[in-house]
């Protein structure tokens, strides 16, 4: 990175994720900031506090003296078009300069160098996003993990929950994953996992942090996990199915996520759900960082 002349255009990306944030500022190509903290304080749903955040963000993050000339943002949780402008029109108190604010998942499409297409993310929860052909908007999924989220990991955990669950009542000895749940979560017997799933926290993240037993059980021969994970990969192409209905562009699917990327098995099933939900669809794992994506779009502001 390189000293910046305080009379250069800088336009600033940032990509607010559900664990961490990256923000990366660019002077013409010349990156002049690379900074990545934790979300913590990161409130999508209270809109001057959220703009508050990110505008001590890129103070902290840009040179001293340095304002952007284009700011684009993807925010977690920035759940609909309305929420995301909330947020836009508080930030530009703070910076009186072209900004953006999507969700999250929309920095894919641009990141993977697309003008169209769909993004999606199955990490800790799931969903997917795409465009209309006017430029509307059209998020699938994301419901957070006691309802949705399916092929993210809180979502496999659960549903690996409920197929332990299932065999237990139809009286069959607890196999690889029955028995790395009742290890994960510290309870003696299969009955117990309930009461441990409905005390977490934080649940997406406390039964996230579990998805790696369901991924070995399959690998140990469980075909519960193997079923689940399956499931998990025909629910992942059907959020692409849903978008493909509603209008938008599948042509080419933008996939990211810690889950999805980490696990050739479970990204394996997706793929192969996909060829048979949506025909020509080309699926292809995001190679750069998702904050290339809102840098992209803040370029276009100018």
């Amino acid at each position: 990175m390189q000293d910046t002349p305080h009379s250069a255009t800088v336009v600033v990306g940032i990509d607010v994720g559900g664990t961490k944030t990256h923000l990366r500022a660019y002077a013409e190509d010349t990156l002049v900031a690379d900074h990545v903290r934790t979300s913590s304080g990161w409130r999508p749903h209270d809109p001057v506090t959220a703009a508050g955040w990110l505008a001590t963000l890129v103070a902290g993050a840009l040179p001293k003296g340095v304002r952007p000339s284009a700011l684009a943002v993807g925010g977690h949780a920035c759940e609909t078009p309305r929420q995301c402008d909330q947020i836009r029109t508080a930030l530009q108190l703070h910076f009186d300069t072209p900004a953006s604010v999507v969700g999250d998942a929309e920095l894919l499409v641009p990141a993977a160098g697309l003008d169209k297409g769909v993004g999606l993310v199955a990490g800790t929860g799931s969903v997917a996003v795409g465009r209309l052909a006017d430029g509307t908007p059209v998020q699938v999924g994301g419901w957070g993990a006691v309802l949705g989220d399916e092929g993210g990991s809180a979502g496999l955990v659960r549903e690996s929950a409920r197929a332990v669950w299932a065999a237990h009542d139809r009286g069959e000895e607890p196999d690889a994953l029955a028995r790395g749940l009742v290890d994960a979560f510290g309870v003696d017997e299969v009955p117990a996992l309930g009461a441990a799933l409905e005390g977490a926290t934080d649940i997406s993240a406390e039964w996230g942090r579990h998805a790696p037993v369901v991924f070995a059980a399959a690998e140990a021969g469980s075909a519960l996990a193997r079923a689940v994970i399956a499931e998990g990969g025909r629910s992942l192409a059907a959020l692409v199915a849903r978008l493909a209905a509603r209008g938008v562009a599948v042509d080419d699917v933008v996939v990211a996520g810690s889950t999805v990327l980490a696990q050739p098995v479970l990204y394996d099933a997706f793929t192969s759900a996909l060829a048979e939900r949506v025909p020509g669809a080309r699926a292809q794992p995001l190679q750069l960082p998702p904050v290339e994506g809102a840098v992209t779009i803040a370029r276009s502001l100018g």
